[in-house]
């Protein structure tokens, strides 16, 4: 391990993954958060590789790609909690097809012929993603982290004073904490709500970002079934909504009618951090300190994660 010294701020799938690649590069690390990462807004995340609700849409492609080719690897451990699923993407009819930048990522992209498509669809694309479950990704994360030497603290910061006061680099990864942390009134919540169900013999995901009536997704993991979605922007209340619930299962069984009666296991609501673009730079707040700002990731935190990991630990071997 190097001299050099980082504290990131934050313990989400950003911070996390931000930190490893610091440590990767010889810098040694402390990770400070408010809570633990079983807690965070990723812990709760549908988690499926896919960009949602995030720009610079060219610096977006980029950073997901690299994550893609960061997760592929991991599919093949157990104990990482990533795998790779097979599914469709689904198009309305009469809408551009925004997608073609990220989904050339996945080597096995085909397009499907409307016939085998659900009804007021006239487009799809069959491919494999990544599909992460993020109570176990996070303790893998965790893990990783510890064995590279990087060190956890629990503490919650009311500015990063105290950061910059401890370490020659601090990297900020606060996710919603940002509009505190550093004044970032651009910065605000899109709140999601999930269903998980019995997976049942669901094996391929379904994604539908473009229902009006929400972004709607079946991502069945190892043993259950993630269901999706809502996206209230500028909502910021955690308790789950029946009528919300509700017309989750209707969307999704549409689109997957062994769902019909599958059994709810749990809902859960998480607060996405979005803003106009994702803040990833660099700063000098003062004499000898350098700061890199990496949060505002919306819907796409876990899609993007390691490529902006690259990009953080790229920008402090600069320093």
């Amino acid at each position: 391990m190097g001299s050099a010294r980082a504290i990131v701020v934050g313990a989400g799938v950003s911070g996390l993954s931000s930190a490893i690649g610091l440590l990767e590069r010889g810098i040694a690390v402390e990770v400070w958060t408010r809570e633990l990462p079983a807690r965070t807004t990723s812990s709760v995340a549908g988690a499926i590789w896919y960009p949602y609700k995030v720009a610079p849409r060219e610096r977006v492609a980029d950073w997901a790609r690299a994550t893609f080719a960061a997760l592929l690897p991991l599919a093949s451990d157990p104990s990482s909690g990533v795998s790779l699923c097979r599914g469709v993407e689904l198009l309305p009819r009469g809408l551009p097809d925004e997608a073609a930048d990220f989904r050339a990522a996945a080597s096995d992209v085909r397009a499907r012929h409307p016939e085998f498509l659900p009804d007021g669809f006239d487009r799809g694309f069959e491919l494999s993603v990544p599909v992460v479950e993020m109570p176990i990704y996070l303790e893998w994360l965790l893990a990783r982290l510890r064995s590279l030497g990087g060190e956890f603290v629990v503490r919650a910061l009311d500015s990063l004073a105290p950061a910059l006061d401890a370490a020659p680099l601090v990297v900020n990864c606060s996710g919603l904490g940002a509009r505190e942390l550093v004044g970032d009134r651009e910065l605000r919540a899109i709140r999601g709500q999930l269903v998980r169900v019995e997976r049942g013999a669901v094996e391929r995901f379904t994604l539908d970002d473009y229902d009006p009536r929400g972004v709607t997704y079946v991502i069945p993991r190892s043993k259950d079934c993630i269901l999706g979605g809502s996206a209230d922007d500028g909502r910021e209340d955690l308790i789950p909504s029946e009528a919300t619930t509700r017309a989750i299962l209707e969307r999704c069984a549409a689109l997957e009618p062994r769902l019909a009666a599958a059994r709810v296991l749990s809902v859960s609501v998480g607060l996405r951090p979005a803003r106009s673009a994702v803040r990833l730079e660099r700063e000098t707040p003062r004499p000898g300190s350098t700061l890199i700002h990496n949060y505002g990731h919306g819907g796409a935190g876990v899609t993007l994660s390691w490529g902006c990991a690259h990009e953080v630990a790229a920008l402090a071997t600069l320093v």
